[in-house]
């Protein structure tokens, strides 16, 4: 016991390994969406892994949840809406799409959203814009289109969107706004402030969950379907979150955003290893332009 509470402590105090650690468990959710389809439908996963993480947080932040209540509560509007679509929104539709379209689509994806929200920054908070971000926002978008059209630019004219693709970029949306939203958050604890997005986020799956099964497409999970279930709330959504918050603290949130580009890179990786889908040319390019037209984004005179 002395030994894993020793572990855990020096793990706590490295930032680069637990936001690495972060970025992988969140590229192996695209993993876990596309096995989990057959399995177990998107409501289902959607709701059951905020119970998880609100049987283990509730618990753990209780005494600090309740002495931070007062605050909470003058924030409650705020803090349902970041819940309802920083995590039940795009979740819901982030399995959604995992049943229309690759897991290597899925985390190229998400390479846009870091520049989404430097976008939003600019709409919003009339943030100073270099030509140099915009240029990287450009080829980022760029990366996008192309894995969202499989490379073929008839599918662009036409405007013939797989359905899953169109689901993702809306998913990324909702997590920009989120993010953006971040900037508001309540002078409360890390903790305390997840677990209360979390009970929200629990909240709000269930309409769509009776909607699911209002229309008789609701599946309970198979043998296969708890341990997709057992992953994506254990790791991405549990651990990730509080390593993150952790890994921000030891380095500042500018620093730990840069690591969020890794998920692109990790899921595609795992896509190809784990689930044995085919990485054509197009995804080679859009990956690149997608990560490049971060880097550009991030650049600082």
């Amino acid at each position: 016991m002395k030994i894993l509470q020793s572990l855990w402590k020096g793990l706590f105090g490295q930032a680069y390994l637990l936001l690495i650690l972060t970025t992988l468990f969140w590229g192996g959710n695209a993993i876990a969406g596309r096995i989990a389809v057959g399995e177990i439908s998107p409501m289902v996963l959607t709701c059951l892994r905020w119970v998880v993480v609100v049987a283990v947080m509730v618990p753990t932040t209780g005494r600090q949840l309740r002495a931070e209540w007062p605050v909470l509560r003058r924030h409650l509007p705020y803090i349902a809406g970041m819940g309802a679509f920083g995590f039940t929104a795009f979740n819901a539709l982030f399995y959604a799409a995992a049943h229309h379209t690759t897991a290597v689509n899925l985390t190229i994806f998400q390479g846009s959203i870091p520049v989404l929200v430097l976008l939003g920054t600019v709409l919003f908070f009339r943030a100073r814009i270099l030509p140099l971000q915009i240029l990287g926002m450009a080829v980022t978008i760029a990366g996008v289109v192309l894995v969202s059209v499989k490379g073929d630019l008839e599918i662009l004219r036409t405007l013939a969107l797989n359905i899953g693709d169109v689901w993702m970029l809306v998913a990324c949306l909702f997590y920009a706004g989120y993010t953006l939203g971040l900037r508001r958050r309540p002078a409360v604890t890390g903790l305390v402030f997840f677990t209360a997005l979390a009970v929200v986020a629990f909240v709000t799956s269930l309409p769509p969950l009776a909607y699911e099964m209002a229309t008789g497409t609701l599946q309970w999970p198979t043998p296969t379907g708890w341990a997709v279930l057992l992953y994506v709330a254990l790791l991405p959504s549990l651990l990730s979150q509080i390593f993150y918050i952790r890994g921000v603290e030891l380095i500042g949130p500018a620093r730990a955003g840069l690591f969020v580009n890794l998920v692109p890179v990790f899921g595609a990786l795992l896509a190809v290893v784990l689930l044995g889908e085919p990485f054509a040319f197009y995804h080679a390019l859009g990956l690149a332009l997608v990560l490049g037209g971060i880097w550009l984004a991030e650049r600082r005179r």
